[in-house]
């Protein structure tokens, strides 16, 4: 499949809209109606960018499909079953547990810390995890608050 910009993409770019996270402001340079999706997420792959930060570029009405690159009718496979698909196929990764820790931690923060005060405990306990153990054990409760979709990109940090 194929994307290119629409004028309320462009229009959000330029403004700098909060509607953007800083990797899909980076994906969404690359969406020019020759490269496929597949070709955009492995360029951007190693920032951690998903097929749900371009579902919701697509959602917020900043990218749209060009016509005619729709994929063949059959069973269509979810960007959750794609991406799962994907990290299945990740080799092992050599990373130390002090390496996943240093990478987790600033994620962990970052989810916990847009909860709110509903997340404020969790917050408090991100922030005091000593090490990569600590954090893996808070895994399944920020899955919990923000929802397993969003932490993948934690999951990934902590096991990947």
């Amino acid at each position: 499949m194929k994307y290119i910009k629409t004028e309320a993409g462009q229009q959000a770019f330029k403004e700098r809209s909060p509607l953007f996270s800083a990797r899909q402001r980076s994906t969404f340079i690359l969406f020019d109606g020759n490269k496929t999706l597949d070709h955009v997420l492995a360029a951007t792959g190693g920032m951690g960018v998903t097929a749900e930060d371009v579902d919701h570029m697509v959602e917020q009405g900043f990218l749209a499909l060009v016509a005619g690159s729709a994929a063949v009718p059959g069973p269509v496979a979810s960007a959750e079953a794609v991406q799962q698909a994907e990290d299945a196929a990740q080799p092992p990764s050599n990373r130390t547990p002090q390496e996943r820790y240093a990478d987790a931690k600033p994620i962990a923060t970052k989810l916990t810390a847009s909860l709110g005060l509903r997340g404020f405990r969790l917050n408090l306990s991100v922030e005091a995890a000593a090490g990569f153990d600590d954090l893996l054990i808070l895994l399944p409760k920020i899955q919990e608050a923000v929802g397993s979709k969003v932490a993948r990109e934690l999951e990934r940090a902590l096991k990947g």
